[in-house]
């Protein structure tokens, strides 16, 4: 017997264009513009304004932090085992990719595989130069605090994904494959350029180097980016360098097409809805919430972490300036949000169900194993600055 009730669903779904994020946002703009009696020339201003809008500086994060993350990709050697989980953070962070981070560390780290998987999402997501510094840079926060809060963050964070997974007796019954280890001092190597960043941003915190431009622009995010790049294209062969380097302008030039038309986005809206009607500057919670739900919702649409941070920071810009955010808690909120989830629809899923989850024969209980850490972390983290923010410490 013929099901007849799919033929409906299909043919909708074939009337509904499948076009990319990009695309998408342009028509939606566009047509914004249009429905909201812009005169033509008007139109193409605000959107030519809003989407060359802040594009220099993310081109002067981006560029450095996927060469950072070409080049910490290709070095040979893998922590020692104890050292795998430990690293996962920063790899998760440095790589610019938790995909990438958990590829890298998995072989090596047994039975703890989901720790580095939860580790890498969370590092990724909450430290620099990753997740808060482009979205930092979408809302224009400059706060030398704010890589301090995302690393405070990142420990009951992690540890909330890690409880999750034992809560379920999820844990991998596999052992560390004999891959090639390395000492102590080898397996950190790769991490020295993020050491160097991490440095160079206290320094610019703790200090006012104005009165000394070249150093005060070394210790700022991107100044500092470079350094690390640079550090970390030096330790790997001469011969490789050019292809870290094309590998970074790659990436760095679809996000700068995604961030263009999410700025433009951002830009249309601002002038045709009253941000500081819908959000009153006593919003408080109400606004670190929506800018939390609206990341969750770019995420599930999405997928794809970058994709989300890159076009949700300029879209949420507005909410901020009218609920009269903590600039702090708001990149937090935001970043907290991308959390949710890992989903078929994420590449970092695959990777992890293939491998740490290979054994799970149910894809339900992989989804919700997966999933469901990811919220644990979301809102876990997500208490943790609507208190913070309550009592005035952001």
């Amino acid at each position: 017997m013929t099901d007849t009730t799919a033929v409906p669903s299909k043919a909708i779904a074939s009337l509904s264009p499948d076009m990319p994020l990009v695309v998408w946002m342009v028509v939606v703009t566009l047509a914004m513009g249009l429905t909201g009696g812009l005169a033509a020339p008007d139109l193409i201003e605000i959107f030519n304004s809003g989407f060359g809008r802040a594009l220099g500086e993310f081109a002067l994060i981006l560029l450095p932090s996927f060469a950072l993350a070409a080049a910490m990709s290709r070095h040979r050697a893998a922590p020692a085992k104890g050292l795998a989980t430990a690293t996962s953070p920063l790899a998760g962070a440095g790589m610019i990719c938790p995909d990438t981070a958990y590829a890298a560390l998995s072989p090596i780290a047994g039975r703890q595989k989901l720790d580095v998987a939860f580790g890498s999402y969370a590092g990724f997501k909450l430290l620099y130069p990753a997740g808060p510094l482009i979205v930092a840079t979408g809302l224009g926060v400059t706060d030398p605090w704010l890589p301090l809060c995302g690393l405070a963050l990142l420990l009951p964070v992690w540890l909330a994904g890690a409880l999750w997974v034992r809560s379920l007796d999820a844990l991998p019954d596999i052992t560390a494959s004999p891959a090639a280890t390395a000492s102590r001092t080898q397996a950190l190597r790769p991490l020295a350029p993020f050491a160097v960043l991490a440095c160079l941003l206290l320094i610019g915190a703790a200090s006012d180097l104005s009165a000394l431009p070249i150093l005060d622009f070394l210790t700022r995010p991107k100044g500092a980016l470079l350094i690390a790049a640079t550090v970390a294209l030096l330790d790997i062969p001469r011969s490789e360098r050019r292809a870290c380097l094309d590998s970074s302008l790659r990436r760095t030039g679809s996000l700068l097409l995604v961030i263009g038309a999410a700025t433009a986005f951002g830009a249309m809206l601002t002038h045709l809805v009253s941000f500081a009607d819908l959000f009153p500057p006593e919003a408080g919670l109400l606004g670190l919430l929506s800018l939390f739900t609206l990341t969750m919702l770019f995420k599930l649409a999405k997928g794809s972490s970058m994709a989300t941070f890159a076009a949700v920071a300029p879209v949420a810009a507005p909410i901020v300036v009218g609920a009269g955010l903590s600039p702090v808690a708001a990149v937090l909120a935001i970043c907290l949000g991308s959390f949710i989830a890992i989903l078929p629809n994420d590449s970092f899923y695959w990777l992890v169900r293939r491998d740490a989850l290979e054994r799970v024969d149910n894809e339900g209980k992989a989804i919700w194993i997966l999933t469901g850490g990811a919220v644990a972390q979301a809102l876990t983290g997500l208490g943790l600055v609507v208190a913070a923010a309550a009592v005035g410490l952001i």
